[in-house]
């Protein structure tokens, strides 16, 4: 019994697997790091974000050599770090990925697969890389909304010529009263015929005397 019981606090890792193991955890996550930085286009991003992934690999590879195949040290680590709370909420998908990223190095570097680990880190972080400078699965961006202030009497269009002409289709989302007579304030939905024709778009409306307060922005709640 005394055997079993000092066994739960010994561990079979030699001091050189152990260097090397973290050596590999901290060369992998500088890796996801670099490759976050790259990739990242979120406007929520942060320095020390970008640290915590170098660390969050190691400490996961030290956590792993902990616990090894003792089921015991398992369940005592389990309990240990469920007192810690999280309290950052993670907004961006992105950022989520890379934490799964660094786990998961991490835990490879930790039972020693090494090359396994390094190769991973190369093959799915240039995946990631590859996937955010094509742009892939984001749409191309003809669908807009514009907003601009118009004279209207007697319901009349004037500027419907303009649009049946650079339009595809558009549609009507919000008409809304100004404090000045006969003055409004319109938001349509448009789809463009050619995605490059939005200066010249906004330019001709920008012409007419009767439009003042053009505002042209893609419209991203659309997807």
């Amino acid at each position: 019994m005394l055997n079993e019981f000092q066994n739960v606090f010994l561990t079979s890792l030699e001091f050189d697997e152990v260097v090397f193991n973290l050596i590999m955890a901290l060369l992998c996550g500088l890796m996801i790091s670099f490759i976050y930085r790259w990739s990242s286009e979120s406007d929520n991003y942060s320095p020390s974000f970008v640290q915590s992934l170098v660390l969050l690999s190691m400490i996961t590879a030290l956590v792993i050599m902990v616990i090894g195949n003792n089921l015991a040290r398992a369940f005592g680590l389990v309990g240990a770090m469920s007192i810690i709370r999280f309290r950052t909420a993670v907004k961006s998908t992105q950022d989520i990925v890379f934490i799964f990223f660094a786990l998961a190095v991490g835990m490879a570097a930790g039972v020693g697969i090494r090359v396994g680990a390094f190769f991973a880190t190369l093959f799915i972080g240039g995946t990631i890389f590859l996937l955010s400078r094509t742009h892939y699965a984001v749409p191309q961006k003809k669908d807009f909304l514009l907003q601009f202030q118009s004279d209207l009497q007697d319901e009349e269009q004037p500027f419907l010529p303009i649009f049946k002409k650079y339009c595809k289709s558009y549609n009507l989302v919000n008409m809304q009263t100004l404090d000045v007579e006969d003055k409004f304030d319109l938001s349509y939905f448009v789809v463009l015929k050619k995605k490059d024709a939005s200066a010249e778009f906004v330019r001709e409306l920008n012409q007419q005397p009767y439009i003042s307060h053009i505002r042209f922005f893609f419209d991203e709640e659309r997807l």
